[in-house]
């Protein structure tokens, strides 16, 4: 590289330098409509369903849609205050609140610009004092409802900017007081609330999020809000918020999880300005401000940098749900399937009520029977018990009020369950529990503790009751929880919550060396929890909860165990079944149980039962939207 290049280098670089030094300046913002009638206004994300089509505005004739110029493009009458938008390549989808009727509705135009009928939501028992929109990696869309008294909740009421026959409520959410405004990211799936005289805070958006909250900034002396929060604005990496009473406007560069301040910006001769809204323009920003004198437009010379996203999951809908549980609280915990191989489709999941008891449900999800037995916390199904004269098939759990292996025989005729017994185990507190069957057809229990230590006990039944007989101790360093058997191939993987998946040869006479499988890291995120081995007819598949994204992971299960990818089980707006979250057990099956399930079936356990919120319950998906989303074979 010569000197000149060099020098030309560093001038570039020293006034690239200069440039992220300089200081933002205040938005120059020019008077654009008077305050009569006018309600609220927005710039549109894009003019995708009507191309020219520039902002809303919300005044005393009803909703228009404007150009550039302020022409309306279409008006749909009415008296609405409050307003978001999501714009798609199927229309328009507009969340306002009918005052007539105080109730929050959908508005939705179609790609033909045509209004479709309006979509209420149904009142909260109080004043509805603000409202957003959230459109999910799904393309669901879900209103977010702000209470005058602190309380919110989020409905599903679209889906690809369709909206749907009656709208669904997902969950209620617990809100600060005074809160007026929200926007939500998308693309991070972050929800953004005011408390008017504290601060802006950031909810999780999704449907199956748990309801944390974190702050963005708050009043002074202990944050950078001079009086108080009002109105907010997202933009790709960056976030808008108004102080109305100094007024000023803050703004927000993304920072890794959180958010760093970048600038105060004064608002002079604006009049306690609380509406905003923005979008990527040609020199920075375009903003649209609404306040008591109007609303005002005009250009900000900031782009804040945009986060890499990391690519979006496929996202499954969930077939089937089961019943709720009878238990309330962390109380669902492990499924196990028992396959009717005389008549598939009578085949049957036996879950697990760890606060009381053993559930049987059928492939519709409706609950057969309830053993109210102990707190059992996991399970699974071996056919092929011989007990006395009769050959049974048996589900063995974990039994933590007393640290046994619970037994349960499945009639084969029927798949009627029944109480066999308990076998006493040395463990504290057991945990953990799954079962192989050997080449020769001897029936093993494997059970874990919380401290590390792992019992195989082989199972016999000849003498007319079962007997477990201790063959083999093995212990990882820290707490596992699921494992699974690879009976074809004599191979037990197990997991070690916070570390890794583990493998190593299941017969009882063979060292018990851990071979690692795949860390916590990347595509995994601690805690691992349920297992489940897929034997398919060329190639077999491990299939792992990753529960600290609520995804599933799915691996070769022979070495060197490819990655094969992951993915989350969804909403199903058409069925009216929430998604699945915080996982704890799973299992799958890869037996032709008919219908959907013609390729197999995978249950896992829905730590968060939401639309609406109940009990813990189990989903079911069927094995080939799996195996379509990940191309396998």
């Amino acid at each position: 590289m010569n000197r000149n290049n060099v020098l030309g280098i560093l001038v570039g670089m020293a006034i690239a330098q200069m440039a992220l030094a300089a200081p933002i300046v205040a938005p120059r913002l020019a008077p654009l409509e008077a305050p009569k009638g006018l309600e609220n206004a927005q710039l549109l994300a894009d003019d995708r369903f009507w191309p020219g089509a520039d902002r809303l505005r919300i005044d005393a004739r009803g909703l228009h849609v404007l150009d550039a110029k302020g022409n309306t493009l279409s008006l749909l009458e009415g008296r609405y205050e409050g307003l978001d938008h999501r714009t798609g390549e199927h229309g328009l989808l507009v969340a306002t609140l009918d005052k007539r009727r105080q109730q929050a509705v959908l508005l939705a135009l179609d790609a033909q610009h045509r209004w479709s009928a309006p979509l209420y939501i149904p009142g909260m028992g109080q004043a509805l004092e603000g409202l957003c929109l959230y459109r999910d990696e799904a393309h669901n869309a879900f209103a977010f409802l702000l209470g005058e008294e602190g309380q919110g909740e989020q409905w599903l009421v679209a889906v690809d900017e369709r909206p749907l026959a009656a709208p669904l409520r997902v969950r209620g959410l617990s809100l600060p007081p005074q809160s007026g405004f929200c926007q939500v990211d998308d693309l991070s799936g972050a929800l953004y609330v005011n408390e008017e005289e504290v601060g802006l805070w950031r909810y999780a958006a999704a449907a199956e999020a748990p309801l944390w909250r974190t702050p963005v900034d708050i009043r002074q002396p202990f944050g950078g809000l001079a009086e108080a929060a009002a109105g907010m604005a997202l933009v790709p990496g960056g976030l808008l918020a108004l102080d109305p009473q100094a007024p000023a406007l803050h703004l927000y560069q993304a920072d890794g999880d959180g958010w760093k301040p970048v600038a105060r910006l004064p608002l002079q001769g604006l009049d306690e300005p609380e509406q905003i809204s923005a979008r990527n323009g040609r020199e920075g920003l375009e903003l649209l401000l609404v306040d008591e004198a109007g609303s005002h437009r005009g250009p900000l010379a900031w782009r804040p940098q945009a986060p890499k996203a990391a690519p979006p999951l496929p996202v499954l809908p969930a077939q089937v749900q089961t019943e709720p549980v009878p238990s309330l609280g962390d109380a669902a915990d492990d499924p196990a399937i028992w396959v009717d191989e005389r008549e598939p489709a009578r085949s049957r999941v036996l879950g697990t009520d760890k606060q009381g008891g053993l559930l049987v449900y059928d492939l519709a999800g409706k609950q057969l029977q309830d053993l109210r037995v102990g707190r059992l916390n996991n399970v699974d199904v071996r056919k092929g018990l011989r007990l006395g004269e009769r050959t049974l098939d048996l589900a063995v759990a974990s039994n933590r009020d007393h640290n046994s292996l619970h037994l349960f025989a499945i009639e084969p005729a029927s798949g009627a369950v029944s109480e066999l017994g308990q076998i006493a185990t040395p463990l504290d507190d057991i945990y953990g529990l799954c079962m192989f069957k050997s080449r020769q057809g001897t029936l093993y229990a494997i059970a874990n503790d919380k401290d590390g230590r792992f019992l195989q006990y082989r199972l016999d039944g000849a003498s007319g009751e079962v007997r477990g007989e201790l063959v083999r101790s093995f212990r990882t360093a820290s707490q596992p929880e699921g494992c699974v058997a690879d009976d074809r191939n004599e191979r037990l993987f197990v997991g070690e919550e916070d570390v890794a998946v583990w493998a190593l040869d299941a017969r009882e006479d063979a060292p018990a060396t851990l071979e690692r499988v795949i860390a916590v890291g990347g595509p995994l995120k601690d805690d691992i929890e349920g297992l489940g081995l897929y034997a398919g007819k060329r190639r077999d598949y491990l299939v792992i909860s990753s529960q600290g994204n609520d995804s599933y992971v799915v691996l070769e299960a022979r070495a060197p165990y490819r990655l094969r990818g992951a993915f989350r089980i969804g909403l199903n707006a058409a069925s009216g079944i929430d998604g699945a979250s915080e996982t704890d057990g799973l299992d799958v099956t890869s037996a032709n149980l008919g219908g959907p399930w013609s390729q197999g079936l995978l249950v896992v356990q829905d730590g968060r039962k939401r639309m609406p919120e109940s009990a813990q319950n189990y989903k079911y998906l069927p094995w080939s939207a799996v195996a379509e989303a990940l191309g396998l074979e």
